[in-house]
């Protein structure tokens, strides 16, 4: 088989197609909430695990020193746990609970486990969450005692009861 200059251009253009349509993808992907498929085995966290459980939920996040996303995952958890008394905000060290990491398939930081006032998981979010989509997990969790909450990462999370 000889190779042409056209040969090669193609070659190139196929695996730019293929890297754009994998960045599309994954960015389409990032921050959404995934709930825990109902035919799945639920599992459960203890406080040997994470701590104390918030009464509400409680947002276990999974980050790492050089995770510069989890940055701006922290600041997002963090005031929605200050806002809501209800809800707890526990982060974990990936690097030093690989325990966890294996158990949870912990592939890319940061990681988010919304976890109900038992510790059931009941959703995952890989990247930085959607701060209404967690508003809205959390409201799922006790919609009778959902006050208003401003989270000041983006323009739209800002979310009233419903």
């Amino acid at each position: 088989m000889s190779w042409t200059p056209l040969t090669g251009f193609l070659v190139v253009l196929g695996v730019l197609a293929a890297a754009s349509a994998f960045g599309f993808v994954r960015s389409a992907r990032d921050g959404r909430v995934r709930r825990r498929a109902a035919a799945a085995p639920a599992e459960v966290l203890s406080a040997d695990d994470v701590g104390d459980l918030g009464r509400t939920a409680t947002l276990m996040q999974f980050s790492t020193e050089w995770c510069q996303p989890c940055r701006a995952a922290r600041r997002l958890l963090g005031e929605m746990a200050a806002h809501d008394d209800g809800v707890r905000h526990v982060e974990i060290d990936a690097d030093s609970r690989l325990d966890l990491v294996r158990r949870f398939g912990i592939t890319r930081t940061p990681t988010v486990l919304v976890l109900d006032h038992a510790g059931t998981v009941i959703s995952r979010v890989v990247g930085v969450p959607r701060a209404a989509d967690l508003l809205d997990e959390v409201a799922a969790l006790a919609p009778a005692s959902r006050p208003t909450v401003h989270v000041h990462s983006s323009p739209s999370a800002t979310r009233r009861p419903s």
